[in-house]
């Protein structure tokens, strides 16, 4: 994540709005740029909606085929193939160019205040189901999830009633009536599939463009691509249910099930894309992936034969329908790949008392995030498939060149990340000698992200409330020790009032507060921020012997790791230039290779099996995406490495950097007022927290109905269901209140 460029237009100040004479024009331009945008993407995507949504009926589909009729034989070169694309697949492309010049040229625009209380932020943060199989569900989940069933319900009643007529004037025997029925039926099941796969790619890509411009940060976005994939293969496995009983009324399953057409649908392809996709599909459901996390993961990669033998099954023109979502997800997993190939230097890795891990890696100064990110993490003695995700346990003002994580062992991996750790830890405490160069290797780690919210919002509200189980306070230490520092440095921050709940259930697990490197609060932070932690230890009824000197508690002697750099910023939230400059490259290269393939091959050789030309249209993305646009990545990585050159540091350099500023941070406290975290923490045992006191009491001192309080929660599914319906109950009774959720985080 390179140094970010200015935005091309500013929404205030700024030389050059002093400098413009004509009346009106700086605040004018900037905010008709932006109108301008965001209508254009509005009206492409609710045009395509539209499009989509009425495609079964019969006005939309004969204005298709004459639309196809003269594009196929007078303009494209592509034919139809190109004429579906444009149609289903082009509008997603625009919005996602839109959306890099959006975001490009308003790269600071982040959401203001006063957008709090308007509908569409109360509709994106009120929850409205809190108990039932999908978890908390916000209002616009909601309407969203409502549309897609009536969508899906609409679609199947149109072309079974259409079916039925269809097949009623035909003059057949009873029994050839109920199989061609079946055979229609399975039709539509498979092409309403195919609509819901375009939505299916669109949340799986980690830094895509379209989830950064609705600002849903990925963690929040793999629900919906959850949701997306229990409905998309119910649907195809109909799809290949009604063919299967289709063709065994006909006694002819095996000969169908083996067919392999050259003009017409591949059968056997679409087996081996079916069986792909159920087992897919088996080990996704929560019990299994909850008990054989592994087998899930592993099983999961089969989305590439999943994409490719379905491309081989339906053809080029009919894969065109969800190319554009495919396309963007390939544009994310080559950036990804790029970016996960450096192995990154670990500044510290070590264990805490309480069993948690904490790894601190080393990071260019130039990459940015906020306190609400995550980053992917990659340990090849472990796994070499295995990405685990882990919030940001660091503000980003805690060092420019180091970020850390918490980590609690709960699984095999975990487990053995934590025995590796500790194993060179007795060995560095057996030993006298530098163990440094014995330990180079040991632990070889690469990062994918960090991802994240583009808006800090914790940062928008003048009282916070917290609420955190076990090690989901990680994120929290990363937002407490950012208001802190802001609050310290007189940088802009909201938060007046923060409240922090957090149940855990052993004592031994409240030295994670430690973990915040602004580790006291001077009398002047404490004039500005009123904090309050309260913490409840749930199975532990009475303060242990220790509980005087838990606060003392001190990670074991950690180790460094170095495998050769700093963590590369090669990620789609990234510099958002070459980000577009990548998109762009990949998108026309792809255009431009399939046009030469259709005039260079198809044509001169007369190709013309489905199959074929659908596996040249994706050898075609893929090229695109490999050539011009690894290109591009390859000069944003050159680009990048002369901008570290610069801020080179070795590694005394580093832990020295490291150790100042947590000296710095320790010794900005240090006056007689200064008050530790863990002396604002009120302990309480054998108890859990009472959201709907807690919460009340806090509204009532933060200003009654008229304020706006800013709930986050991370923790188990129990503990969010508890605190959305809480947030629901004081947002009804006190009226006017806003919230703000985001699978973790809802707004009071």
């Amino acid at each position: 994540m390179t140094q970010e460029r200015e935005p091309l237009l500013k929404q205030n100040g700024g030389a050059g709005n002093a400098a413009a004479g004509a009346k009106g024009s700086p605040a004018v331009l900037p905010s008709l740029a932006r109108s301008v945008l965001k209508f254009l993407m509005w009206a492409v995507f609710l045009t395509w909606a539209a499009g989509i949504f009425f495609y079964p009926t019969a006005p939309v589909q004969a204005a298709f085929r004459k639309w196809a009729d003269i594009t196929s034989t007078e303009g494209l070169i592509t034919g139809l193939t190109g004429t579906v694309f444009l149609f289903f697949s082009g509008p997603i492309l625009l919005i996602a160019a839109l959306a890099y010049v959006y975001i490009f040229a308003f790269a600071g625009d982040h959401v203001q205040k006063k957008k709090l209380r308007s509908l569409s932020f109360r509709l994106w943060t009120f929850p409205v189901l809190v108990d039932g199989p999908l978890g908390v569900v916000s209002a616009v989940e909601f309407i969203g999830i409502v549309l897609f069933i009536v969508y899906i319900v609409f679609s199947m009643t149109y072309y079974v009633v259409d079916s039925v007529s269809f097949i009623s004037k035909a003059h057949l025997p009873p029994t050839t009536r109920s199989e061609l029925l079946l055979a229609l039926i399975g039709l539509r099941f498979g092409s309403v599939g195919l609509f819901c796969m375009i939505f299916l790619f669109l949340p799986v890509s980690r830094g895509s463009v379209l989830l950064r411009l609705i600002d849903i940060p990925f963690e929040h976005a793999t629900r919906y691509h959850v949701w997306l994939g229990h409905l998309t293969m119910a649907l195809f496995t109909l799809h290949g249910l009604c063919y299967v009983i289709s063709w065994s009324l006909l006694g002819r399953l095996i000969e169908e099930l083996i067919q392999w057409k050259e003009v017409g649908i591949a059968n056997l392809a679409g087996v081996i894309s079916l069986a792909a996709g159920l087992l897919m599909w088996v080990t996704s459901l929560h019990p299994v992936r909850k008990r054989f996390f592994e087998l899930f993961f592993y099983t999961h990669q089969l989305y590439v034969v999943f994409v490719v033998f379905l491309v081989l099954h339906v053809g080029d023109f009919v894969f065109s329908i969800s190319a554009g979502a495919v396309f963007l997800f390939m544009l994310d997993r080559f950036l990804r790949f790029w970016q996960s190939r450096t192995k990154v230097d670990i500044v510290s890795a070590a264990c805490r008392p309480c069993g948690t891990v904490e790894l601190v890696f080393s990071k260019p100064p130039s990459l940015r995030y906020n306190a609400l990110s995550f980053i992917f993490v990659q340990v090849r003695e472990l796994s070499f498939l295995q990405w685990h995700p882990f919030s940001v346990s660091s503000s980003p003002m805690d060092g420019r060149y180091h970020m850390s994580i918490l980590i609690k062992v709960l699984g095999t991996w975990t487990d053995t990340l934590k025995r590796i750790i500790t194993d060179v830890q007795e060995q560095k405490t057996r030993s006298d000698s530098d163990s440094d160069q014995s330990q180079t290797g040991r632990i070889t780690a690469s990062i994918e992200g960090p991802y994240g919210h583009e808006s800090p919002y914790h940062l928008m509200y003048e009282n916070l409330i917290l609420v955190a189980g076990g090690i989901g306070i990680s994120p929290f230490l990363a937002i407490l020790s950012d208001i802190i520092h802001r609050v310290e440095q007189g940088m802009p921050c909201a938060p007046k009032n923060v409240l922090v709940l957090w149940s855990v259930k052993k004592t031994s697990e409240l030295s994670l507060l430690l973990a915040v490197d602004a580790q006291s609060i001077s009398s002047s932070v404490s004039d500005k921020l009123h904090l309050d932690i309260q913490a409840f230890v749930t199975q532990e009824s009475d303060p242990p012997l220790e509980d005087g000197i838990v606060g003392d508690d001190q990670k074991s002697p950690g180790i460094f790791v170095k495998n050769g750099t700093a963590m590369s910023g090669l990620v789609g939230t990234g510099d958002n230039f070459w980000a577009a400059m990548y998109f762009a490259a990949s998108t026309l290269g792809s255009v431009l290779a399939f046009v030469l393939v259709q005039l260079y091959y198809v044509k001169r050789y007369n190709v013309y099996a489905w199959w074929h030309l659908g596996l040249l249209l994706l050898l075609c993305m893929a090229a695109g995406i490999a050539l011009p646009g690894g290109l591009v990545v390859l000069l944003w990585h050159l680009s990048e490495k002369r901008r570290m050159q610069d801020d080179r540091w070795d590694v005394d350099a580093r832990a020295g950097t490291a150790d100042a500023e947590q000296t710095t941070n320790a010794a900005g406290g240090a006056d007689a007022s200064a008050a530790s975290l863990a002396a604002l923490r009120t302990t309480r045992y054998g108890c859990r927290p009472k959201f709907h006191a807690e919460f009340a009491a806090f509204a009532e001192r933060a200003g009654g109905a008229a304020a706006d309080v800013g709930v986050l929660v991370c923790g188990p599914a129990g503990l969010q269901a508890s605190v959305a319906r809480e947030c629901r109950s004081q947002n009804l009774r006190r009226g006017g209140a806003v919230f703000h959720f985001n699978s973790h985080s809802f707004d009071l």
